[in-house]
């Protein structure tokens, strides 16, 4: 270790993240002929070439990437030992917090984060992102401060937590003929409202004739599993749009239960369960190794994660 310069780690970190040597070197500010050294001595150290090029450009090895997240969970601990030993006062921040969310998210969890934030620190600037938004990349860079989603998995690297886990319910108007004998064949026999179930990227549209009930999402994959698929007569990825299409008196929207609930109580709709068995999902807070450690990034994650408890988490 004596012989070892800590330098070296910070090279490897930047050249992971960007995949270039030019890149790297601007972000730290190096010229690229040091830069280029600083890799031939990262190969020397680890016995590895650690970047090779490829038809996509530069390509990590396998070595490279088992290091990647352990350099940065070593640099993330050592940005918090030389961190200022005061803590975080909100009252008089004005940091800017970029967070992806998903539709469902923004509609249920963050006028309660916005609300709480106006009153403990009203100097904080918030930057709401959409899914297509964001990468997992721009996340893993601390770029994004986290992501709010259901995720069907997350890279291995990234901190998570649980915020609440929620079912579904149908909303309908009171007149539909749906409720006259509600089971599963008149839900069958029904026209539906579809909600796009958020992932990262770019979203791109769907044909419900040639779609597999898994990219249409939740419910067409749980009435799959039994056998069964429904009328989609409207398709939106908006999670506030159901409530108002749902007033027409032929049509029926599956949503997530907390947000059907919100629609129910602000519009003329009934709620009722669904005829057949949805899997629950999680609702997850997402967010780099380089910002776990970050006071002000604590702060706020403590933040979402006690109005996620108070909105049933």
């Amino acid at each position: 270790m004596e012989r070892f310069d800590l330098n070296l780690l910070i090279y490897l970190d930047i050249l992971m993240r960007e995949r270039s040597v030019t890149k790297a070197a601007q972000k730290l500010g190096i010229t690229q002929p040091a830069m280029s050294n600083g890799l031939k001595r990262l190969r020397v150290l680890f016995d590895d070439p650690i970047l090779v090029r490829t038809s996509d450009g530069m390509s990590a090895t396998e070595r490279a990437i088992q290091l990647q997240p352990l350099v940065r969970n070593i640099l993330s601990e050592v940005d918090t030992a030389v961190q200022p030993t005061g803590a975080f006062e909100a009252q008089v921040s004005e940091r800017m917090y970029r967070i992806m969310v998903s539709d469902y998210a923004e509609a249920t969890l963050v006028p309660a984060i916005v609300k709480r934030l106006r009153r403990e620190a009203p100097g904080v600037v918030l930057d709401f992102l959409t899914p297509s938004d964001v990468t997992y990349k721009d996340v893993e860079q601390g770029k994004v401060d986290m992501a709010i989603n259901r995720f069907d998995e997350l890279p291995q690297s990234f901190h998570q937590k649980t915020l609440w886990r929620d079912g579904f319910s149908c909303l309908v108007n009171p007149q539909n003929a749906l409720l006259e004998k509600y089971d599963l064949q008149s839900y069958l026999a029904a026209n539906h409202i579809w909600v796009s179930k958020t992932g990262m990227g770019v979203g791109t549209g769907v044909n419900p004739h040639k779609d597999k009930a898994v990219q249409l999402g939740w419910v067409d994959e749980a009435l799959a599993a039994v056998g069964h698929k429904r009328n989609i007569s409207v398709f939106t990825r908006h999670y506030q749009m159901p409530a108002l299409l749902a007033l027409n008196n032929d049509l029926v929207a599956t949503l997530p239960s907390k947000i059907a609930e919100m629609q129910a109580k602000s519009g003329d709709l009934k709620l009722v369960n669904p005829p057949f068995e949805i899997p629950p999902f999680e609702l997850k807070m997402a967010w780099s190794p380089l910002l776990h450690h970050n006071p002000p990034h604590q702060w706020m994650r403590k933040l979402i994660a006690e109005e996620s408890e108070k909105l049933g988490g």
